[in-house]
């Protein structure tokens, strides 16, 4: 089974080519996924053919759950079409079918390789039934009659005012003024991803808003535990920060892996742009 490596601010994730929907591929992203025994990843991405856009693209964490969305990942796989199956092309512009809904990307050629890459991450969505997420309504406030924020969670005597937001997966963003780097993620992010209040588990960023167009944040991915970067997180945190008034529409998100930007008016799709890189390829015994 031949396999490419890739990253994004220090994402990472494994491609294979596939037609095959039916092949065990949850138990495989367990075993390739494993950084010990395996190839090691945040991820596992299949990109198979699609009858609604250019490709398809499925996506799978290292616990061998599905996710819905995985910005970085996208961009990832965006990459590897361009330099690989579309190399020597005019090609810049892409529609590629997730399980969230058909997404855009257009990236921009150097040296005859995929650069800058900029892909389209949907809309975001408030609903806290869509999130999924089992609120209070007497507690929490909203914001732009849309955003749910300021909703307490107490995790070990740590008190979190959060803010809800899916992009096609969901998140819970936690804003500080602390540096990100002195909170207890590796302790407090997994018992907010399993906390009852959200029945499919959540994404957890924990933020700090440095001026109106930087924020840095660290993630907690819901199936990976913390990763050093994670795009659909980065794009939850600025909308957020910007209907919360924090910041601008453009604005650069800090991870411990690198920077992304991330774009949006406060209508419609949220558009997420930055670096991929292909590590190496190989093959894998099945």
């Amino acid at each position: 089974m031949v396999f490419t490596k890739l990253q994004s601010v220090g994402n990472d994730f494994v491609l294979i080519e596939t037609a095959d929907l039916t092949y065990d591929w949850s138990s495989l992203s367990k075993a390739m996924c494993d950084r010990k025994f395996g190839i090691g990843a945040d991820g596992l991405l299949l990109l198979i053919p699609s009858l609604k856009a250019d490709f398809g693209m499925r996506m799978f964490n290292p616990d061998g759950t599905e996710s819905e969305a995985c910005g970085n990942g996208l961009r990832c796989l965006i990459k590897y079409i361009a330099d690989i199956k579309l190399a020597g092309t005019e090609v810049s512009n892409l529609n590629i079918d997730t399980i969230a809904g058909v997404r855009k990307a257009i990236f921009v050629r150097k040296e005859g390789k995929a650069d800058i890459i900029q892909a389209s991450m949907g809309n975001p969505e408030f609903d806290a039934a869509k999130i999924p997420v089992s609120v209070d309504k007497h507690m929490g406030r909203a914001v732009a009659s849309r955003l749910i924020t300021e909703y307490p969670l107490t995790i070990d005597n740590i008190d979190l005012l959060l803010s809800f937001v899916s992009m096609g997966n969901p998140h819970a963003v936690y804003l500080q003024d602390e540096p990100v780097k002195e909170f207890p993620l590796a302790w407090i992010g997994p018992k907010v991803e399993n906390h009852s209040l959200f029945p499919k588990r959540v994404n957890f960023e924990v933020a700090r808003i440095t001026n109106r167009g930087q924020i840095d944040i660290r993630v907690w991915e819901r199936g990976a535990g913390e990763t050093l970067g994670c795009g659909s997180g980065a794009c939850a945190v600025a909308v957020a920060s910007f209907l919360l008034g924090y910041t601008d529409n453009i604005v650069d998100i800090i991870l411990p892996g690198g920077k992304l930007r991330v774009e949006w008016n406060g209508e419609g799709e949220v558009l997420l742009s930055g670096i991929a890189e292909i590590v190496f390829t190989g093959d894998w015994k099945k």
